[in-house]
């Protein structure tokens, strides 16, 4: 026998956690339930979530309940891949009672004791245990299993608010991967801060800042980023990179809510997290022999480096040192340290300069892997054009060079390689990045049938990665950013810059949670000579529009009146700030 129901939500206990933002459990009935003719249940939830079971029995007995992340020819894989998430637990049912079944604790990812890593973040006792799980199989029941009684408490952050982003476009295979990495943010906040996946539930500083530009883009909570970045100032991790993506946290919490009151009294120790420790009077950052051995992560899995070759003066990690000390510059000026501000200005200066004469070769076009080593791999050119330190000249070039080697990283540094293309004019090469037909995409993700995404592309590629990974999700704010445009300008979202990447799609609409509001953009572009844009701006943001450059010439409307822009680029930048509702178009004469 076997029915497919819609399930519902309630909601249920909500814990204010001691260690990051309030998470609640919320009710989940399943979605499809079967019988095998052993008389064992097979339940679906439709989609993996962090959680447990609640199970209430006519009658009394013992049951044995399976918990799966997978599934293999209609059932639980019983032994799935390494770390994909399979438990089992004996269940005592009591008639006519509400039981909990949960699986049995997990030593690794409730450690919070070991020298040789942070401890593990903790769910509240009272909950009982929870792990992430689809399928669910239950041996021994009495009679029909119906949905009323089995409910998945699944945890979820208590402010998440699953209307609050959007996404659209004329692809619907697009539409599905942004779906399933705006789920996969959602999914990962049961914990309470961001952490890198079940397999060891502790933060790190790389995941956690995908992760919140993600969940920027798909809901409107600023505090689970801002609980999770000072967890990491407390347990910091290991590779070198990981310590300026703490610069990159706090410029993307000052950019989202233009709050410098949160900023001040984390700005001192920011400054340690900029490599100024290792910088050379040459203003480039040093590498010692267990930095190149070890420290210096360039990428993870360590197969998916491009054959980078590790330096006393890395590419990578100059890169790094570089774009955080331009940040660092802009938090202090927001925080009232102008004189720090230019000194950080004036590093930064003389950084880029040497980083430029030193590893960029201006035959190729390209940069190095390091200084001593004429070695280019992807990662020594995607990070300096992502950071902005590529020549203007060059940039263009390098787009296409990177767009034609393809994904030779891993989901970490495809956030940045997609940046990269989308910022320099390569956005269809970066779609096609996106949906490509291979194993290293995030369509692959989509098609597997993962509804929360992996911790790599595949398992030929990293055999004990998690498969409840934020730092996966990158579309759930790459699509927003680009597809659809959608930045922040100037701090707290005073000003958002407006610049769709149309690529080879047709049409995109969505919108963007920010903390003053919703904006909501939808454009066209039904020819190569025609592209029309509308934009619903909160109240207190004004926005910069840049259009893009379909023709050489045209005439470009503002609410059905003429407007001027000056062409930039490949754009059209609308020469005045917009407010409330626009109605662009650009047509020929």
């Amino acid at each position: 026998m076997g029915w497919k129901i819609t399930g519902g939500a309630l909601l249920s206990l909500v814990c204010m956690c001691a260690h990051g933002a309030p998470t609640q459990r919320v009710d989940e009935r399943p979605v499809e339930i079967s019988r095998t003719p052993a008389g064992i249940y097979v339940v679906d939830f439709g989609r993996v979530a962090f959680g447990n079971l609640r199970l209430t029995a006519p009658a009394s007995g013992t049951v044995t309940v399976h918990f799966g992340e997978a599934s293999k020819d209609g059932r639980i894989d019983r032994k799935p891949p390494q770390t994909v998430r399979y438990n089992t637990a004996s269940v005592e049912l009591k008639a006519n009672t509400a039981v909990v079944a949960a699986p049995p604790v997990d030593k690794r990812n409730t450690d919070i004791a070991s020298p040789k890593h942070p401890p593990a973040i903790l769910t509240p006792d009272e909950w009982g245990v929870v792990m992430p799980f689809r399928w669910v199989e239950i041996e021994g029941w009495t009679g029909a299993l119906t949905p009323d009684q089995i409910v998945r408490q699944s945890v979820f952050a208590a402010t998440w608010d699953d209307a609050a982003a959007s996404f659209e476009s004329s692809d619907a295979m697009l539409d599905r991967i942004w779906e399933l990495c705006r789920y996969s943010i959602k999914a990962t906040t049961f914990a309470g801060v961001y952490v890198d996946g079940d397999r060891e539930r502790i933060p790190y500083e790389a995941d956690a800042y995908l992760n919140q530009l993600s969940h920027y883009y798909t809901d409107f909570d600023k505090q689970m980023a801002r609980d999770t970045f000072d967890r990491l100032m407390k347990y910091p991790t290991w590779p070198t990179e990981w310590a300026p993506h703490m610069v990159f946290m706090a410029h993307a919490d000052w950019m989202h809510t233009g709050d410098a009151d949160w900023l001040k009294p984390r700005y001192e120790a920011l400054k340690t997290k900029t490599l100024m420790e290792r910088r050379g009077a040459d203003g480039l950052v040093a590498s010692d022999a267990k930095d190149i051995k070890r420290d210096d992560i360039i990428d993870w899995p360590v197969g998916e480096r491009d054959g980078y070759v590790r330096t006393g003066v890395n590419t990578v990690v100059n890169a790094f040192h570089i774009r955080s000390l331009e940040m660092m510059a802009e938090l202090a000026r927001a925080v009232g340290r102008n004189k720090e501000a230019g000194e950080f200005d004036s590093l930064a200066h003389a950084s880029r300069e040497r980083f430029q004469k030193t590893l960029f070769d201006a035959e190729t076009g390209l940069f190095r892997d390091g200084a001593e080593t004429d070695h280019t791999a992807l990662h020594a050119n995607l990070f300096p054009l992502a950071f902005g330190l590529v020549p203007q000249e060059a940039r263009a070039a390098m787009a296409g060079w990177l767009a034609q080697r393809g994904m030779r990283c891993s989901v970490y540094a495809a956030q940045y390689l997609m940046e990269a293309l989308f910022e320099n004019g390569a956005d269809e090469q970066a779609l096609e990045l996106i949906l490509a037909e291979n194993d290293r995409s995030w369509r692959h993700m989509v098609e597997s049938g993962t509804t929360i995404t992996w911790e790599a592309w595949d398992h030929k590629y990293k055999s004990n990665q998690d498969w409840n990974h934020a730092w996966g999700a990158a579309p759930a704010n790459l699509l927003p950013r680009y597809v659809l445009g959608v930045e922040p300008l100037a701090p707290g979202w005073k000003t958002a810059r407006i610049r769709p990447c149309v690529g080879g799609l047709e049409f995109a609409k969505g919108q963007v949670p920010t903390p003053r509001g919703a904006v909501r953009v939808a454009w066209k572009k039904p020819a190569p000579d025609r592209f029309s844009l509308s934009i619903v701006l909160p109240q207190g943001m004004d926005a910069r529009v840049e259009l893009p450059f379909v023709w050489e010439t045209g005439g470009i409307l503002c609410n059905g009146r003429p407007v001027k822009a000056t062409p930039v680029g490949d754009r059209w930048v609308v020469d005045q700030a917009v407010e409330g509702t626009a109605v662009f178009e650009v047509r020929k004469n």
